[in-house]
């Protein structure tokens, strides 16, 4: 029976995210890069192992490991930035030839998360929110709150649902996690890497595989 989950969470912060190949300069990633990991605490990882752990599994995050972030954190930001056409390029480098991970899945372009559990979930979520509000409901609604206001009817939704077992709570997150918007590329009305771009197929194999791993030898 399965006890413990590794999960691959902090890595994007580390290493990048989809949005972070729009950064104009290496200082530009760094300084978002920090900002993340920062903002940890409000996101990620605690979700993980709450959701995690209700059903009796253990969570563990190697790329959180302090000395691992410290070491990360100190190398050239240079280096992480998306100069190959492969997302996370440094650390799928790292596992490259070890025969630890699948060339498939080690080289397959990211996904996100919605789409990585199944590519219908989000597209299902968004029609059941247009068929619960209707456009007047969803002004309404909205306005009510004044904090970290939904801006679309899906995440009126969530919000709602939130609110009903957690009234009043919602000042312990800073905001809404975005993408920097102040980046040409990356002004989206959605924090979901599919609005960007350069989001491509997700979860598959990158378009060419071989000329992303020729390049390992670099």
């Amino acid at each position: 029976d399965v006890r413990v989950l590794l999960t691959g969470e902090v890595s994007d912060e580390l290493f990048g995210y989809k949005y972070t190949d729009f950064a104009p300069s290496a200082e530009e990633f760094q300084r978002e890069a920090q900002k993340r990991v920062r903002e940890l605490y409000a996101y990620d990882v605690l979700r993980a192992d709450r959701c995690i752990s209700v059903h009796s599994l253990e969570a563990r995050v190697p790329f959180g490991d302090l000395d691992f972030e410290r070491y990360v954190m100190a190398l050239d930001p240079e280096l992480k930035m998306n100069r190959h056409g492969v997302g996370k390029y440094l650390l799928r480098r790292a596992f490259d030839g070890e025969g630890l991970i699948p060339d498939d899945i080690l080289w397959r372009e990211k996904a996100a998360f919605s789409d990585a559990v199944g590519h219908s979930l989000a597209d299902n979520l968004k029609a059941l929110a247009e068929r619960v509000y209707s456009d007047a409901d969803f002004e309404r609604k909205r306005r009510k709150y004044t904090f970290a206001q939904p801006f679309t009817k899906e995440s009126l939704l969530y919000r709602e649902i939130f609110e009903r077992y957690y009234p009043g709570q919602a000042q312990m997150i800073p905001g809404f996690w975005m993408p920097n918007r102040s980046w040409e590329g990356c002004d989206v009305g959605d924090p979901s890497a599919r609005f960007l771009a350069n989001y491509g197929a997700s979860g598959k194999s990158i378009e060419n595989m071989e000329e992303a791993k020729c390049l390992t030898a670099r």
